[in-house]
């Protein structure tokens, strides 16, 4: 083979494979290099890579098999149906995410038809993905997303030019910076992995104030919920995500603040992943 050359496509692919890449990992990365589609992959296995491709793909290999996300290495992650662009400065957006993001359309689907444009805000924004797939889904709906993070709103606020969503952004450590006014609905992804929890290694790559409170993982979602009241107007919601077993945790806190119809949903899993509350009125 030439010296300019590297492996063929179903050669980088089988030792990416060898080297216990996930097949279709591994597949999305060489597309990534290539800037082809993964299905040109297929019609394509015994073209020559070129030999910075072939180099570049298997950087790219070694950082996957330590944990990177495939996000962080393709730059992008499709959440809600929106492609997003993903950086370290901000977590990988999950699947199981979308259980929030789809209870909060229900929740202003579900508004009176003459009631007014609903305000809604997104609290530690990250990438925008929440706040993002609200606005896309909800158009009518005035959108604040914020964060404590310069480099995450850089992230979001990048995404919100491409996609030509027009959110409002806001640097603020949870509610002390908070735009004035009440609000219809209320959403947040916080940190809330407890500090010695077993999994946060395997995220060593991800943003771990982004992760984790320490302690029990319940400080952020103390906050949230405890700033909320004056905050929400009558009748307004409070949707927050959480821990597999933080749901009662997080109903009590909800409970103790004087939210009423508490409920809860479940993730793809089945777990209860999401538990919100409507501030009375």
């Amino acid at each position: 083979m030439a010296d300019d050359t590297g492996r063929t496509v179903a050669q980088a692919l089988a030792d990416a494979r060898a080297d216990g890449i996930d097949r279709l990992d591994a597949q999305l990365l060489l597309a990534h290099r290539l800037g082809r589609p993964r299905t040109w992959l297929l019609s394509h296995d015994t073209d020559a890579l070129p030999a910075a491709i072939d180099a570049a793909f298997a950087a790219d290999c070694r950082a996957r098999a330590d944990a990177v996300p495939l996000a962080y290495l393709t730059g992008q992650h499709e959440f809600h149906g929106l492609l997003l662009e993903v950086t370290p400065d901000v977590l990988d957006p999950r699947p199981d995410t979308e259980t929030l993001v789809d209870w909060a359309l229900a929740v202003l689907a579900g508004r009176p038809a003459d009631a007014p444009p609903p305000r809604v805000i997104d609290l530690g924004t990250g990438s925008g993905a929440i706040a993002l797939a609200l606005r896309h889904g909800w158009p009518a709906a005035e959108v604040w997303a914020l964060d404590a993070s310069p480099a995450a709103l850089a992230v979001a606020q990048r995404n919100a030019r491409r996609l030509g969503l027009p959110v409002r952004f806001a640097a603020s450590d949870w509610w002390a910076q908070c735009p004035p006014g009440r609000f219809h609905l209320v959403v947040s992804n916080p940190p809330y992995i407890a500090g010695d929890d077993p999994h946060l290694p395997a995220l060593r790559h991800e943003p771990r104030i982004a992760l984790t409170p320490e302690g029990d993982g319940l400080a952020a979602l103390r906050q949230i919920v405890a700033g909320a009241p004056p905050r929400l107007h009558a009748g307004g919601w409070l949707l927050l995500e959480h821990s597999h077993d933080q749901a009662g945790d997080v109903a009590a806190l909800l409970q103790a603040s004087g939210f009423d119809h508490i409920q809860h949903r479940p993730d793809l899993a089945g777990h209860l992943r999401c538990t919100g509350g409507r501030w009375p009125g």
